[in-house]
């Protein structure tokens, strides 16, 4: 199997690129929005959580194909505690529609602020980063556009089809910002035949407005299930956050939604706050409760589940999508 690309979520700010490899300007606060907001206490990881300090060749080496393309990966923007592990195996994700989001979730540590221009030449240039890198599996996501009319739908739509045409063989698996209020974007990506369609409802419903307030939990749920009434074949992928003051009621609850809406895959991890002047970690969750949680989603129907600590929404994405495949061709033949 080829190298493949992986995305993961947020995390540990020291991931990201210096200022000084960037810019000689003075760097603007990634989160104006939060500056107001009062220091919250930071709590100490617990041994499972943490990692070790990105620092391995293959790391470096990740992290010059990064730099020499020009890419904007999640790994740095969102700071995952993943980036060390997953970049010295070459595994690194694309962000599309530049390094600027329109929203201002309380967990998120992508820059907020007014996002740049489309670059009409991204698709192209993924594509052939996709080729070049001999990727198996390449997973695509993006900043949200609400400032797009189709909340850059088409862009999406536009890579998809371009890293068919450079990498015919590459499977591709695209994270969506929900489109709210976009008429007819998702059909346009849906369209675009993806082999997986992944969107993180990212936590329960009751802590939406604290945590993801631009977000409505059932405009997000019935985008998962519109994938399955448009393309039937399509994967189906969601997320959560857990530590965030949810409770296993809770949890049990978006499982039962996310199958509902004949999600295939979940994944569960813990929420890490990446400052000080983001949304509070409420506890850290045991990884004897996340066996657990893997175990009531399998229950209920799930053909795919990862549940642990260090989980986030594409680690390990090929491997996964391999076993995805497996799990439903087992399904089938029952």
């Amino acid at each position: 199997m080829g190298a493949m690309a992986t995305l993961i979520d947020m995390e540990n700010a020291s991931a990201r690129p210096k200022q000084s490899e960037k810019s000689a300007q003075p760097e603007k606060p990634r989160h104006p929005e939060k500056q107001a907001r009062p220091d919250s206490e930071i709590l100490r990881k617990p041994p499972w959580i943490r990692v070790k300090a990105p620092l391995s060749k293959g790391y470096q080496e990740t992290r010059a194909i990064v730099r020499a393309k020009n890419l904007t990966t999640v790994c740095e923007e969102a700071a995952c505690p993943n980036i060390g592990e997953c970049w010295e195996q070459k595994h690194a994700t694309m962000m599309i529609m530049g390094d600027t989001c329109t929203r201002a979730c309380a967990f998120c540590n992508v820059k907020t602020g007014l996002p740049e221009a489309l670059d009409a030449d991204e698709p192209r240039h993924v594509g052939e980063a996709v080729a070049e890198m001999g990727l198996s599996h390449v997973v695509i996501t993006s900043v949200d556009r609400d400032d797009l009319a189709d909340g850059g739908a088409q862009h999406f739509a536009d890579v998809v089809g371009a890293i068919r045409k450079a990498a015919p063989q590459t499977t591709i698996e695209i994270l969506t910002p929900d489109f709210l209020r976009k008429t007819q974007a998702a059909e346009i990506v849906i369209d675009s035949k993806p082999d997986v369609f992944n969107h993180n409802l990212e936590t329960v419903p009751r802590l939406y407005l604290s945590i993801r307030p631009g977000a409505r939990y059932f405009h997000s749920l019935r985008l998962l299930e519109r994938v399955k009434e448009r393309d039937p074949q399509m994967f189906t992928k969601s997320g959560i956050m857990v530590g965030l003051g949810e409770t296993r009621e809770e949890v049990m609850q978006v499982m039962d939604d996310m199958r509902a809406a004949q999600v295939d895959f979940i994944t569960i991890g813990q929420y890490l706050q990446p400052t000080r002047k983001h949304a509070p970690i409420d506890r850290f969750v045991h990884p004897d409760e996340f066996k657990a949680y893997e175990t009531m989603a399998r229950a209920k129907g799930f053909l795919m589940v990862s549940s642990s600590p260090l989980t986030r929404s594409s680690h390990h994405a090929g491997e996964d999508f391999a076993r995805l495949k497996a799990a439903r061709e087992r399904s089938q033949s029952r």
